[in-house]
């Protein structure tokens, strides 16, 4: 496989318009290529992030470029729900089912709905989702696990191996994924589309097209980002730009070596299991 001459790393976010001034928990998209490190980019909403991440794969295409982009939160849910779902074991189904239903804006979206909606056609509004961070009540979707009821693993198999990660499931309180997800995957599916036959994602597809998705976690480097966040600086930025740095510092067969995964239907996180490796990519001087 031919090396990426880009990477590009993307902390999400499932929430409502951040505001004009950078701040923390919003959507942030650091860079590293063959001019070294960029300065993160702060992005108010989803709609700028789709842009601009439209935008970059563009660019990379007119220029015959290798792009990698990164995104942290899960491709895919535990193992069942696909099918469940959508009556296919696969997890772009459940990218198109949930494009087809989310309804995004700035200021205002439809997530908690949509997850009790599956909740009621699942368990009668048991589970698997939970977390209502609403302040009226939604039929179906429990604030608490209370009554809770789950017919699918709790966590993918990563998530059983990499500490300190959040079950998918969860919807709000802190530390809490899911609806980065519910919100994430709608947008990584209309750039998909609008990119046919130019997007590979991982490990779902072989990466042999030039602009490859991939799911990141950069509580992998934890230390180094904590050790690298000074007064001031806003965490989200610093570890976007570290990761980029990381992964953009790896020789093409280390990389390759990372991409060595079998998880079709779940995802993975990559760079899981190649912990030191990327803090010592990382340590490395900035090119």
């Amino acid at each position: 496989m031919r090396g990426f001459d880009r990477f590009l790393m993307v902390d999400w976010s499932g929430g409502n318009d951040a505001g004009a001034r950078p701040r923390k928990d919003a959507i942030w998209i650091g860079e590293s290529g063959p001019q070294g490190d960029a300065t993160p980019l702060y992005q108010r909403n989803r709609t700028v992030a789709e842009e601009t991440l439209a935008t970059r794969i563009e660019a990379a295409l007119t220029a015959g470029e290798r792009l990698c982009i990164g995104f942290d939160f899960p491709f895919g849910y535990p193992a069942g729900f696909a099918a469940a779902l959508t009556g296919h074991a696969d997890p772009f189904a459940v990218w198109g089912w949930l494009a087809a239903r989310i309804a995004d804006a700035p200021r205002e979206n439809n997530r908690f709905d949509v997850a009790a909606g599956i909740n009621l056609h699942l368990t009668q509004g048991q589970g698997p989702f939970w977390g209502n961070g609403l302040r009226r009540d939604i039929a179906g979707l429990p604030r608490t696990k209370a009554g809770y009821r789950n017919p699918f693993p709790d966590r993918r198999v990563i998530e059983t191996r990499a500490k300190g990660a959040f079950t998918c499931w969860q919807l709000s309180g802190a530390g809490a994924v899911g609806s980065q997800v519910l919100m994430g995957l709608p947008v990584l599916e209309r750039l998909r589309q609008r990119f046919a036959d130019q997007v590979a994602v991982w490990p779902f597809e072989p990466l042999d097209r030039p602009i490859a998705f991939v799911e990141i976690w950069p509580s992998l480097i934890n230390d180094t980002v904590r050790a690298a966040t000074g007064e001031g600086d806003i965490r989200d930025a610093v570890q976007v730009r570290l990761v980029a740095r990381a992964l953009g510092g790896l020789a093409p067969d280390r990389l390759e070596a990372m991409l060595q995964v079998d998880a079709p239907e779940e995802g993975w996180i990559l760079g899981h299991g190649f912990e030191q490796e990327l803090l010592q990519r990382e340590g490395a001087p900035c090119p």
